[in-house]
C-alpha cells in the first residue's frame, strides 16, 4: 500500500513538473512611472485638454493604461516624492510641506538618513 501511495505521489508531481515546464513563458509587464509636478488632470490631450498639445503622451496613453484615480496624501510635491523615493507613507517620511530654507533641508535629511539607516 506505501508503494502504490508512493507512486501515485510521484506520478502527480512528475505530471505537474511537466505542465510547470511545458507552459510558456510571460514576458514581463514593462510599467512606466512618471512624476511631474503641476500637472493636473486635464492638461493631457488623452483626457481631453484642447488647451495643451501633448502628441507623445497621448501615444504612450492609447497604447498602455490610463489611470483616472489617483490620491496623493501629500499637498505639494516635496512630501509626494520622499515617498515615492522611501516608499513610505507620506506621515511617516515627516515631510508635510515644501523643502525650501536650510534649516529644514538638514532636518530631512537627517530623516532620510535615519530611514535608510534601518533599511
Amino acid at each position: 500500500m506505501k508503494r502504490l501511495i508512493s507512486c501515485l505521489l510521484l506520478c502527480f508531481t512528475l505530471n505537474s513538473l511537466n505542465a510547470q515546464i511545458s507552459a510558456p513563458l510571460k514576458k514581463p509587464t514593462n510599467i512606466l512611472f512618471i512624476l511631474v509636478d503641476d500637472l493636473g488632470w486635464s492638461d493631457l490631450g488623452c483626457y481631453g485638454s484642447s488647451g495643451y498639445e501633448t502628441p507623445n503622451v497621448d501615444i504612450l496613453a492609447s497604447q498602455g493604461m490610463k489611470f483616472t484615480d489617483f490620491y496623493s496624501s501629500g499637498p505639494v510635491c516635496s512630501p509626494t516624492r520622499a515617498s515615492i523615493l522611501t516608499g513610505k507613507n507620506t506621515a511617516r517620511t515627516r515631510i508635510n510641506t515644501y523643502l525650501i530654507y536650510p534649516a529644514r533641508i538638514r532636518m530631512v535629511f537627517k530623516v532620510i538618513y535615519h530611514w535608510m539607516r534601518l533599511l
